[in-house]
C-alpha cells in the first residue's frame, strides 16, 4: 500500500527486494544509527529541481531499525514489470507503513550515518513533515485531516489504520516515541 499525506492511497504490487539485504551485505557498523537515501539530480530530465525553494536533491532517511524492517524494500518494479522513471526507475524505497514522501524515487546514494538526516521535506516544512512520517489518522497534517482517505479505483473514503495496516508488524519500533511530536 501507498499512502499520500494528502489522504489518497492505492494498493501496488510492488517488485523488489527487502532493503536488509543490501544493508547485511555492507555489514553496517555499530555507529550507523540511520540511512540517508538520495535522489537523482538531473534538471534536464527533473525541470521542477530548478524551484529554487526546495534544496534539492531530494533527501530521505530512516532509522537502521526501520531499515532492516522485512517490509522496507527497495523496488525495481510494479505490477510485474520495470519501474518507469516517472515511478523512480530503477530503484526506489517503498516503506509501506509511512507517507508515500518517505519512499524516495531515483536512488543514486545510500549512506549509513551516525546523525538523523533531514529530509527535503523536514527542511522546507519542519512544522508539516517529521522525520518519522508514519501513518497516524490521530494526527493530522495542518493542511489535510488523516483520520480517512481515498483509495483509488474506490468509491467513498475509508478510515485510515494506524501505520496503514502495519501497526501489528511495526509498532514496536516505537515504543518508546511519541508519535504526536514525533510525526
Amino acid at each position: 500500500r501507498l499512502r499520500c499525506v494528502e489522504a489518497w492511497s492505492m494498493v501496488i504490487p510492488w517488485v523488489g527486494f527487502p532493503l536488509a539485504e543490501l544493508l547485511r551485505e555492507v555489514e553496517p557498523q555499530a555507529e550507523a544509527k540511520y540511512v540517508r537515501f538520495e535522489t537523482l539530480l538531473d534538471p534536464e530530465q527533473m525541470p521542477g529541481v530548478s524551484a529554487p525553494w526546495y534544496n534539492w536533491p531530494y533527501v530521505e532517511g530512516l532509522t537502521i531499525e526501520e531499515a532492516m524492517h522485512d517490509l522496507t524494500i527497495l523496488s525495481t518494479g510494479l505490477y510485474g514489470k520495470d519501474l518507469l522513471p516517472q515511478n523512480g526507475a530503477p530503484i526506489r524505497l517503498v516503506v509501506p507503513w509511512k507517507y508515500g514522501f518517505k519512499s524516495i524515487k531515483s536512488i543514486v546514494r545510500i549512506d549509513l550515518v551516525d546523525t538523523m538526516p533531514t529530509s527535503l521535506w523536514m527542511a522546507a516544512a519542519p512544522n508539516e513533515y517529521g522525520f518519522y512520517a508514519n501513518v497516524n489518522p490521530n494526527v493530522n497534517h495542518p493542511r489535510w485531516s488523516q483520520s480517512s482517505e481515498r483509495r483509488i479505483g474506490e468509491g467513498g473514503r475509508r478510515p485510515t489504520l494506524m501505520f496503514n495496516g502495519y501497526e501489528e508488524e511495526v509498532a514496536h519500533l516505537y515504543s518508546d516515541l511519541d508519535l504526536t511530536t514525533n510525526f
